[in-house]
């Protein structure tokens, strides 16, 4: 990529000329060049491989005489035609100039050229159709934090990648190291069709790298466990079958774990703090607990229990916090936007016989009190006997808000429901807050909030459809109005993530 950095002087003009006195005598008049401000600007923004074309307009004073048109592109002359075309092929941002010139003198205009990525920042979708086969869909948001109109690009993949064909069912993604990370499983009987690791550019979604596993038949991908930030290290990936495997995005390097040798819950989490400030999160079934790896001691997993930094061999009876529940779910709790001193924490609900109890815990991971004791659950309390609607599976996201309560937004069938955790609702008693789409038949598969948690992004699919069956509802966090609809946008949706910039 040519990054380049540009210094613009503010003028009181935008354009300027010298004049050339060649005559001999008065009786010659100079034709003097401007060019009009209105026809130019003093910045371009194009996508890259989209085409700018610019026409200037020039006037001259006295006698109209031959014009003679230079751009000029990083100091170095691209055109001498009266219009500019440019397409935009590598990204970066340029410093232009125009120069018209006719016998008597100059005029010049300089501008700024950028070449953006046309994937910047904004929603991208991962989906698979009847057939399997996996898709990438990104909406570009806006500046001013709206979206675009609609969805512009339905296979990213495919168009940045001419001739390549990505695995079948994909799984996850994930965003490190200015990469998007994708995991797909393959196995639609296709040729060659083996479970797969991409690397995509982040800005262009062109592949940079690729791991396919060709024989070991128990790597099926579900969830990838990588902070934004890329380390050297390896990070887990949860497979359908409860086996993690260890996974280095610098390396593109793959093996079954000897950490983590247990069989675990699909539905992981992850905080991500940034640098080496990152907590993943396990509902480990032979044991059952929840433990932890963090960036700090990524050698290790660690058990939830009232000893500090508690190992896996030591994890039973009153040393297992969890011990006797079984294990119902997880959501990270998002911190406020305008409280940066909130401490974000992971709810974990878990079930022993008909009572269902919620725990929070510190994502930055169990802290050591004064008396050597893991500080562990900022609450810990009964949720109610009855079923519940939330479980493992259940699409969610959870945030606090302002006044520091917390909710947790869960998907289930059509309808999201709101719940109130950490007050006296329970949870088998959440309010549903919204009914998603036309018909009992949709099924949301994936939530996402933007970075500022005030719009939630629903992806959801009808099953009555045909093709392109998948949607996307915006709609505000704290109130549920409806913000936006996008219709028909991708197939059947496996995650929606918010792609920073």
């Amino acid at each position: 990529m040519k990054i380049q950095s540009i210094l613009l002087l503010s003028l009181p003009f935008v354009f300027y000329s010298c004049i050339e006195d060649n005559t001999t005598d008065a009786t010659q008049p100079i034709s003097e060049i401007t060019i009009v401000e209105s026809s130019m600007q003093t910045r371009y923004d194009i996508d890259k491989g989209n085409t700018l074309t610019i026409s200037p307009q020039v006037t001259q004073t006295n006698e109209p005489k031959e014009l003679f048109y230079t751009w000029e592109i990083d100091g170095e002359t691209y055109s001498t035609e009266k219009e500019l075309t440019y397409t935009g092929e590598i990204l970066g941002s340029y410093r232009c100039r125009l120069i018209v010139s006719n016998e008597d003198g100059k005029a010049f205009y300089p501008f700024t050229l950028n070449v953006n990525s046309p994937y910047e920042e904004g929603i991208t979708i991962i989906s698979n159709d009847g057939n399997g086969k996996s898709h990438i869909t990104f909406m570009l948001t806006n500046p001013d934090g709206t979206d675009s109109e609609h969805f512009t690009d339905y296979d990213c993949f495919e168009r940045n990648n001419p001739g390549e064909t990505m695995a079948s069912n994909v799984s996850d993604m994930m965003q490190c190291g200015g990469r998007l990370i994708i995991s797909c499983q393959g196995g639609s009987n296709a040729e060659n069709d083996f479970p797969s690791i991409y690397y995509l550019n982040e800005k262009t979604f062109v592949m940079e790298n690729l791991l396919v596993e060709r024989e070991d038949p128990d790597f099926k991908p579900v969830k990838l466990q990588i902070p934004q930030m890329e380390h050297i290290g390896s990070y887990p990936i949860i497979c359908e079958n409860g086996k993690i495997y260890e996974f280095s995005a610098i390396e593109a390097a793959l093996i079954k774990s000897t950490r983590m040798t247990s069989t675990y819950a699909t539905s992981g989490a992850l905080y991500d703090g940034g640098g080496s400030n990152y907590s993943q999160f396990f509902w480990d079934k032979e044991v059952g607990d929840l433990c932890m790896t963090a960036g700090w001691a990524e050698r290790y997993a660690y058990y939830c229990s009232p000893n500090y930094l508690q190992r896996k061999e030591g994890c039973t009876g009153a040393s297992n916090y969890f011990d006797g529940h079984e294990y119902v779910g997880m959501f990270m709790i998002r911190i406020n936007p305008e409280d940066k001193n909130s401490d974000p924490q992971l709810g974990v609900i878990t079930k022993n016989g008909t009572m269902y109890r919620k725990s929070f815990i510190y994502a930055t991971f169990w802290r050591q009190a004064t008396e050597g004791v893991n500080e562990l659950s900022a609450t810990t309390q009964v949720t109610g006997p009855g079923n519940i609607l939330f479980n493992e599976h259940s699409p969610n996201v959870a945030y606090y808000n302002k006044d520091r309560d917390k909710y947790l937004l869960f998907a289930s069938g059509n309808k999201i429901y709101r719940w109130l955790a950490n007050g006296s609702q329970q949870l088998r008693n959440a309010a549903e807050f919204k009914e998603i789409g036309n018909g009992n038949d949709i099924v949301i598969t994936s939530m996402e909030m933007n970075p500022d948690l005030n719009r939630t992004y629903v992806a959801y699919y009808d099953p009555n459809e045909n093709g392109m069956n998948g949607h996307v509802t915006v709609f505000d966090t704290n109130t549920g109005d409806n913000l936006a609809q996008y219709d028909n946008i991708c197939y059947r949706p496996v995650k929606i993530m918010y792609k920073k910039k």
